[in-house]
């Protein structure tokens, strides 16, 4: 039942943790912004998607534990900087967890009980009811985890499918074509929806466009579990985000054409949907959009506990988190990392803007020193061994890593920090976001510092090599 992940099982759980809500939710943020530039935007933002899933890739090539980022940043610069990278990291990725697991639960009573069944209370139920599921299915080891994972990422994708094809049916049918009627759609003002562009609005859409392809860099967290890591993964990463573009280029250009001010003015919870009348078609991309959130908490609940058991792998963190069960699941590892994900949410009333700065952030720290460490790799300048039978190739190897740090800072400069630090209030005022100030001091001070001590005194063990046997609990 611990069958590894095998080459087809990974570009599968890469897709599965990139495509999530985004192009069902809100696939009307970026074409309020960017109009008819909206399918160019994509493929830009995939282009920087794959420059960055190269990189990692061709860290996977070199380094095969599991931690993903951390294992590379600690291999190529030392304890340090792994270390602090391991620990951002893990916070990030346990509180998007959380966040996923409220937005499905939200658009699942959306969809099936309207706005009004949207309370705290029923969310609060709702979400404890998901993490039980997702605490099954994980714990049911590898092989049952890797089926949901491949089912839930089939439905996705079957329903983004149908939406295009559904669409270019239409459009066959009726040779209708309302792609240019974007630049004319107003608001209930009489103001133009799409603004004329500028290089720094095309920027923006691109920005926000790249985040819809986030998820990538969790995906060798979990190495481990997979066959030969150091070869499937350099080619299963990039061919699945290759493939999320097509389909995210599909879906929205063929939107654009049947229907784009149904989608620009949709209440609908899946504003995706909006784009159709037929129910049947309709209702495919519903229930689309729910297998897609579900499954995006699968991979979220496989990926994220492993960077706490790379961790203790390494000695610095308890080793009883790196401690297994028979299927090979952290347990104390995943314990830790579901009770984050549960308790942040909670304690912040589910709101979801506050806290989602930290994950941000802590994707530009990998996409910045990732790259570094590639080329470390490359040079031999590695502080930690790494497969020295790596094959070697200056370009994916030097110029794309390069290529991607200056894109990486070009993101982290054009960041909208304003906005993330800063919120509107009941009385329209600006204020001070205090969620996401608070969620950054715990995220990237206290909580670093809080085990970065007792590593440093000597309280953990020292790194050894452990049997499975010996690190096996009931």
């Amino acid at each position: 039942m611990n069958k590894k992940f095998g080459f087809w099982s990974i570009v599968l759980l890469t897709i599965n943790g990139i495509i999530g809500t985004g192009i069902f939710l809100s696939p009307a943020g970026v074409v309020k912004v960017a109009g008819t530039y909206t399918p160019l935007v994509y493929i830009l933002a995939g282009l920087f998607a794959i420059i960055l899933a190269i990189t990692f890739a061709s860290a996977a090539k070199y380094i095969s534990k599991n931690g993903s980022g951390y294992a590379y940043s600690k291999a190529a610069f030392g304890n340090e900087v792994g270390y602090y990278v391991g620990i951002t990291r893990f916070a990030a990725g346990s509180i998007a967890w959380g966040v996923m697991a409220t937005a499905v639960v939200r658009t699942t009573l959306g969809i099936f009980g309207g706005p009004d069944a949207q309370t705290q209370g029923n969310i609060t139920l709702g979400f404890l009811i998901l993490m039980g599921i997702l605490l099954a299915i994980v714990f049911s080891g590898s092989y049952i985890t890797k089926i949901a994972s491949n089912i839930s990422t089939i439905g996705k994708i079957t329903a983004l499918l149908v939406a295009v094809f559904a669409g270019l049916a239409i459009f066959l049918k009726t040779g209708q074509n309302n792609f240019m009627s974007i630049n004319q759609a107003v608001d209930t003002a009489g103001e133009l929806i799409v603004k004329p562009m500028d290089a720094s609005i095309f920027v923006g859409a691109i920005l926000a466009a790249f985040y819809a392809y986030t998820g990538f860099e969790s995906v060798a967290s979990a190495a481990s579990e997979m066959e030969e890591p150091e070869k499937n993964l350099p080619k299963a990463i990039p061919l699945a985000i290759g493939i999320v573009a097509l389909i995210y280029v599909s879906v929205v250009s063929i939107a654009m054409i049947i229907n784009p001010e149904g989608i620009l003015n949709s209440t609908e919870p899946v504003i995706l949907a909006s784009a159709f009348v037929n129910p049947l078609i309709k209702n495919i991309i519903i229930y689309g959009a729910v297998i897609s959130m579900f499954g995006i908490n699968i991979a979220a609940a496989f990926s994220t506990p492993r960077i706490f058991e790379a961790m203790a792998d390494e000695g610095q963190l308890p080793m009883f988190l790196s401690k297994k069960t028979k299927q090979g699941v952290p347990l104390f590892a995943f314990l830790v990392t579901a009770s984050m994900a549960i308790a942040v949410p909670m304690a912040f009333q589910y709101n979801m803007r506050g806290i989602m700065i930290i994950s941000s952030v802590s994707r530009f720290i990998q996409f910045l020193v990732v790259p570094m460490a590639v080329i470390m790799f490359y040079y031999d300048k590695n502080k930690e061994p790494k497969i020295e039978t790596a094959q070697k190739m200056f370009f994916t190897d030097v110029v794309i890593p390069i290529i991607a740090f200056v894109t990486s800072a070009f993101l982290l400069y054009k960041f909208s920090w304003a906005d993330q630090f800063s919120m509107v209030n009941d009385n329209g005022e600006t204020v001070a976001n205090t969620y996401a100030i608070w969620a950054m001091i715990i995220g990237y001070v206290i909580l670093p510092i809080g085990v970065y001590i007792p590593y440093k005194m000597g309280l953990y063990k020292e790194k050894q090599v452990v049997s499975n046997s010996d690190r096996s609990v009931s």
